[in-house]
């Protein structure tokens, strides 16, 4: 008599917890899914199809057309709003500093967006949660004291004077400049210097980090449009662009962990080398970077922190220089403007370099500044999941709820900014009128405790190369080539920024 088990028992018995697994994965996948509807539906939006939601107003990328069919909801309904995405994807938004403020006060995490950006930012200060992002934005708040920012102006300086001589190729010819990527390349410098003093990336890396960036993001907001991706990250890992964006990552990671290897073993071997410094680099304060217990971060650790403040310091203040330029460039007397602010700033000086306590001495300057972030909003979208059940709106938001902001349709709000809000109006941050303002209208940098911690940082760079800029030269755009908004991770454009550029005091024949 024959014993043992047959085959067809041994295949029952693995099929059977392994449906039962799927089982329950389908479930929660449901509740989930149903827990967000129900949210969905109960905010306005416009009339959506079953299968592709509202994304036949996105032309396959999140520009123009969305961006004016969301303002245009948003007008309709000021506070908040569903956009539907493919498969019946409710994407509940926020667009008023009242519901904004709602939403802030409530617990709150960074939401399952974000996580699509873990391969690559890993657990650094925008990805990280709980006690680890207290632990992580204590011990990198030195590394933004206002005595580590002073020392960075002499590195934007170098760095607005490197982007000059770029640009000096192109004066007195009808040769047009992608602004986008000039000006990527001089925030990239600004980062390296200060994180890495710059001297350890060649200029075709440097290239090469700009590009992957810029192609991570790309991939990213592709990624949104096919639900599939959305819901099962394996899917999209094995899909052409999610390999390719796994490659970028590991290019990035190798890139940033190769010279923190380097700087740690330069430390072990001379101990004494961060004394002899002038300037401390943000690597250097990771390094030396102690918990109360004593205990530093760990190279992975650093590395997810540098790659974060590579990506956060360079793209979202190259996009910030990008379309202040290009408002100015739009608005001459507003360009004429600052340019005779500076020029008396540095009139009878025998170099023409921005001192630290030059930057509260451009007030117009910063107007126009803060008016094109507001205009163009570099970051136009964040996002949240409440970890509690709240009321926003008068909607019940139930815990693990996903709640979107949208700063670009918040920052072009009638109700906030009146009917001239797609005009360039610098007046509007006129001091007398801050006062006034709501302190959630204008959120270039986010709110409330997760705010940027390089904001200060961020301002302080562009004041210092737009002063530099328009001192050097007058931007005009060339009108055989217009732009058109797209809205990636920051806010860049479909096919570039085309810009010519003169001297100043040089006339036209």
């Amino acid at each position: 008599m024959k014993t043992g088990v047959s085959p067809v028992d041994v295949a029952v018995g693995l099929l059977v917890p392994i449906a039962a697994y799927l089982l329950f994965v389908v479930a929660k996948f449901l509740q989930k899914y149903w827990r967000d509807f129900n949210v969905g539906r109960q905010f306005p939006s416009l009339p959506y199809h079953w299968l592709y939601g509202n994304t036949h107003l996105t032309d396959g990328h999140f520009g123009e057309k969305y961006l004016s069919s969301s303002v245009d909801l948003m007008k309709k309904h000021p506070h908040a709003q569903t956009f539907w995405l493919s498969g019946f994807m409710p994407l509940p938004i926020l667009t008023h500093p009242v519901t904004i403020k709602q939403l802030l006060k409530a617990s709150t995490q960074k939401s399952m967006d974000y996580d699509q950006l873990r391969p690559w930012l890993g657990n650094g200060l925008i990805m990280s949660t709980g006690d680890v992002w207290k632990v992580h934005r204590r011990l990198l708040t030195p590394a933004f004291h206002f005595d580590i920012l002073k020392q960075y102006v002499c590195v934007y300086n170098r760095a607005a004077e490197h982007m000059m001589e770029k640009l000096s190729q192109y004066t007195g010819r009808e040769d047009s400049f992608e602004m986008f990527h000039q000006a990527s390349l001089c925030t990239m410098e600004v980062i390296l210097q200060c994180a890495f003093s710059g001297g350890e990336m060649s200029e075709q890396t440097k290239n090469e980090y700009v590009e992957a960036v810029k192609r991570i993001g790309i991939l990213q907001v592709e990624r949104n449009f096919n639900p599939l991706y959305m819901v099962f990250d394996t899917i999209f890992y094995l899909s052409p662009g999610g390999r390719e964006f796994l490659r970028l990552c590991d290019f990035v990671h190798d890139t940033g962990g190769s010279i923190i290897k380097r700087r740690r073993q330069e430390l072990e071997h001379n101990p004494e080398i961060l004394a002899e410094k002038k300037r401390l680099d943000f690597i250097d304060t990771l390094l030396m970077a102690r918990d109360e217990d004593g205990r530093g971060l760990t190279d992975l650790e650093i590395r997810e922190e540098v790659d974060t403040f590579l990506f956060a310091g360079h793209d979202t203040t190259a996009s910030t220089l990008s379309w202040a330029l290009y408002s100015l460039a739009q608005h001459p007397h507003h360009q004429d403007k600052v340019r005779e602010e500076v020029d008396q700033l540095l009139a009878g000086r025998e170099e023409d370099t921005i001192q630290w306590e030059d930057l509260h001495k451009l007030p117009y300057l910063t107007m126009c500044l803060k008016e094109a972030m507001r205009l163009h909003s570099p970051v136009p979208f964040i996002s949240r999941t409440v970890t509690e059940d709240t009321v926003i709106d008068g909607v019940h938001i139930p815990e693990g709820s996903y709640i979107g902001i949208h700063l670009y349709a918040l920052h072009h709000n009638p109700d906030v900014w009146g009917d001239q809000h797609m005009e360039f109006d610098p007046s509007r941050f006129h001091p007398d009128r801050m006062k006034d303002m709501d302190s959630h209208a204008f959120m270039p940098f986010s709110a409330g405790q997760r705010n940027c911690i390089g904001q200060n940082f961020a301002l302080n760079e562009e004041k210092v190369i737009l002063a530099r800029l328009l001192h050097k030269f007058t931007f005009d755009l060339d009108p055989a080539r217009p732009v058109e908004k797209d809205m990636i991770v920051v806010m860049k454009t479909r096919d570039g920024m085309w810009m010519k550029v003169k001297s100043t005091g040089q006339t036209d024949d």
